[in-house]
């Protein structure tokens, strides 16, 4: 009478199957075949899931289950590193993360010292922008929450990357930053202080591009009377 009830009850219990056998939300496709090894085709079973919207595909090889059989709400942060590496979090994202700037940002940046690329993936957009090896190791701060362990550019870091790539802005000495920071970027000043207080940021050496010296420099001469 019910010729699909079958069908049904087996996609119910695969999902179930792989739930119990995977405890965290992210998992790539050997954990996935090796929850689904009691079936003979996992791969069709895999394709059923991901049609059914029960696991969603990330990239190749990298899923996350729906919604409904999540554990806990995803960090995107985390997701953001294992995507695409080497890579932290920087940038637009870091930035409204840390406060320093006002608008919400739900494109998921980073920064690696390998090729520029960007994901569309069903939890939003992330972006990778190269930067050069010696901004993409600076200021690197490394978060544990739970089970997890994910990397982000400290505050100081991310607003040096951020100046690095955007390319609308040619600096013509130190001074020229307080304007892009300010009124371009709309930094909080107050959050940027306390930042700058905390991290302490030295002037980097003499192999520094010139648009990132001067921006420690600026920032030297802005805060450095309040430490």
């Amino acid at each position: 009478m019910y010729p699909f009830r079958g069908l049904r009850m087996q996609n119910m219990l695969a999902i179930e199957r792989i739930r119990s056998e995977i405890s965290a939300d992210v998992f790539d496709y050997t954990h996935l075949v090796s929850a689904l090894s009691s079936y003979s085709n996992p791969r069709k079973v895999i394709s059923t899931l991901l049609r059914k919207g029960q696991i969603l595909r990330i990239r190749k090889g990298l899923y996350v289950f729906s919604p409904l059989w999540r554990k806990k709400p995803l960090n995107k942060a985390y997701i953001a590193n294992i995507i695409y590496g080497p890579s932290v979090v920087s940038l637009d994202y870091a930035l409204s993360w840390y406060g320093l700037i006002p608008e919400g940002v739900t494109q998921i940046t980073s920064v690696t010292p390998g090729r520029s690329r960007e994901y569309e993936t069903p939890l939003g957009r992330f972006s990778y922008t190269r930067v050069p090896q010696t901004l993409f190791s600076r200021g690197i701060e490394i978060f544990k929450t739970d089970d997890l362990t994910w990397m982000m550019s400290l505050p100081i870091a991310s607003l040096v990357c951020k100046a690095w790539i955007d390319k609308r802005f040619r600096p013509t000495s130190p001074g020229s930053y307080n304007s892009y920071l300010f009124d371009d970027l709309r930094i909080d000043e107050e959050t940027l202080i306390r930042y700058y207080q905390k991290e302490k940021p030295e002037i980097p050496e003499n192999m520094m591009p010139r648009k990132i010296k001067w921006l420690y420099i600026f920032l030297e001469k802005k805060f450095n009377r309040l430490l």
